[in-house]
C-alpha cells in the first residue's frame, strides 16, 4: 500500500467519522437546549448546511478539477 494509497482511505474513514460525531453534537446540543422537534430540525439544517457545503465542494473539485 502506496502513501497515496492510505492518505486517501484514512481520509475517507476519518472525515466520515468526524461528520457522523458532529452530526451526534448537533443532536445533543438540541437535547440540551430542550429545543423541541422543530428547533432540533432547525439546528440541524442550518448546522449541516457547512457539511452538505464541505461535501459538494469536494465533488465539484473531483468533477472539475480531475475532468
Amino acid at each position: 500500500m502506496s502513501e497515496e494509497q492510505f492518505t486517501d482511505i484514512s481520509m475517507t474513514v476519518c472525515l466520515t467519522g468526524l461528520i457522523i460525531f458532529m452530526g451526534f453534537i448537533i443532536w445533543d446540543l438540541g437535547k440540551k437546549s430542550q429545543a423541541g422537534k422543530m428547533g432540533t430540525a432547525v439546528l440541524f439544517l442550518v448546522l449541516g448546511f457547512g457539511v452538505v457545503g464541505f461535501i459538494f465542494k469536494n465533488v465539484l473539485v473531483e468533477f472539475l478539477v480531475l475532468k
